[in-house]
């Protein structure tokens, strides 16, 4: 059980959360070698079934929902490598949370810093 108070639509990274996403993280982080990457574009069902993902993560692996994967225990920090195998990048990521578009993100970011 969590003790931090809730944050809506915030999945706060804890232990429990880690423990959760493990097997989800450990295999963002194999595709730091090109090896692995090319090995996931490949075979995505064996490759998830190589790290043990549960249904949850494997879904939304398949959805490419960054949402859905910080939700099945994800850390961004390691979905960024899962992310950057199909050419995403944070700033999508950010547009993903928020619910706009790349290009309202990258608006929304260049209006706060003025």
């Amino acid at each position: 059980m969590s003790d931090h108070p809730p944050i809506p639509g915030t999945v706060i990274f804890d232990g429990a959360q880690a423990m959760k996403g493990y097997a989800l993280n450990k295999m963002c982080y194999s595709f730091n070698e090109a090896a692995n990457r090319d090995a996931f574009r490949a075979d995505e069902d064996a490759y998830c079934t190589r790290y043990g993902l549960n249904p949850q993560q494997r879904a939304a692996v398949a959805a490419r929902n960054v949402l859905q994967l910080i939700a099945a225990g994800g850390n961004a920090y390691y979905l960024a490598k899962f992310a950057g195998i199909f050419g995403l990048d944070m700033q999508d990521i950010g547009a993903q949370q928020t619910g706009l578009t790349r290009a309202q993100f990258q608006a929304r970011l260049l209006a706060a810093r003025a």
